[in-house]
């Protein structure tokens, strides 16, 4: 059975960051950047901002227990020609300006490959990301450990995100967010970086597929079985590590991000975790398939009593290329 209000309760009440802390990481941000735009030396560089990654593709998650939770920004920076030849000086004067400032000052911050990150006691931390168009046409960030340039374009990779969210019928994005969970307090596919996992699902996402087999993306359950068996069948005709490049058409790939031995792992968990996932969604004793959904995401996904009417949570989606093959999955236990 599908338990979509199940799912939709799991989202909003354990998965996703909650408003509050979303609330707290736009006011810190945003004191950051004012900080760094009041800067003597960095300021007159500094052009704009613009969230990142998981906070700007909106499938950040909470945090294990009392871990931190984490968000980017980019910084627009102006270019400047002294540095043309050391792209790292970007983040040596971003660091140099919190290292003046008469709070971020004390508090934790350090340079890292490609941003500087500013921790918050117990909380969170910010990694604020240099960012460069520059007057070749390149759009930038920096890898200060190479001390060159790396091609970006986070406009086309939301714009990529918005389009395979829509014809996942917005449930793309809630997609992302349990495998995160799956990943983070399950400790399933370790090692996995958020980049690659993001473009691994959305990836799987198909106009042709939302056509072909209507309600495949339907609500939370179906679309998780859906993208989830599809990316299984496409890592399992893939036993070497294949090259995933970025989607928004930058030009790079995300090769480096992983190596064979976490693919074959990540492998081998998407493996187990369709299976798992079709054995809930088909269960048709209603108590029974809360428990395997339980037994995949944990005590947290909600025992919610059994309706009155269980039309919407019996309702099943089947695709016809997967009904012969759904009994002979095989793999490691959760």
């Amino acid at each position: 059975m599908q338990h979509s209000k199940g799912f939709e309760t799991f989202l909003r009440d354990t998965v996703n960051l909650s408003q509050a802390k979303l609330n707290i990481l736009d006011n810190r941000v945003d004191a950051i950047y004012s900080a760094l735009k009041a800067d003597p030396e960095l300021g007159p560089l500094v052009l704009g901002k613009k969230r990142q990654g998981s906070w700007a593709q909106r499938t950040i998650i909470n945090p294990v227990g009392e871990s931190e939770f984490d968000a980017d920004f980019m910084l627009h920076l102006s270019e400047v020609s002294e540095w043309a030849n050391s792209p790292k000086t970007y983040i040596e004067k971003v660091y140099a300006a919190l290292h003046r400032h008469s709070v971020y000052s004390d508090m934790p911050h350090h340079r890292k490959c490609r941003c500087v990150q500013l921790r918050y006691a117990n909380s969170m931390h910010v990694d604020i990301v240099p960012h460069l168009h520059l007057k070749d046409g390149r759009e930038v960030i920096v890898n200060r450990d190479e001390n060159r340039w790396e091609t970006t374009n986070p406009a086309g990779f939301t714009a990529w995100m918005q389009k395979k969210d829509n014809i996942a019928d917005g449930n793309l994005r809630k997609v992302i967010r349990l495998m995160k969970y799956l990943r983070n307090h399950r400790n399933s596919f370790t090692g996995t970086r958020s980049i690659i996992l993001t473009t691994l699902l959305g990836e799987r996402v198909s106009e042709t597929k939302a056509v072909s087999e209507p309600g495949c993306y339907g609500n939370v359950p179906t679309a998780l079985l859906t993208i989830i068996e599809d990316l299984d069948t496409w890592l399992q005709g893939r036993p070497f590590k294949p090259s995933i490049p970025d989607p928004s058409g930058s030009g790079v790939t995300f090769d480096h991000r992983w190596d064979q031995e976490t693919y074959a792992y990540f492998r081998d968990r998407i493996h187990t975790h369709a299976r798992q996932i079709r054995e809930a969604y088909d269960e048709p004793d209603y108590d029974r398939s809360v428990r395997l959904w339980r037994s995949l995401f944990g005590g947290a996904f909600p025992n919610v009593p059994r309706p009155t009417t269980s039309v919407s949570s019996t309702a099943k989606f089947t695709s016809p290329l997967l009904i012969t093959t759904s009994t002979s999955r095989t793999g490691r236990a959760g």
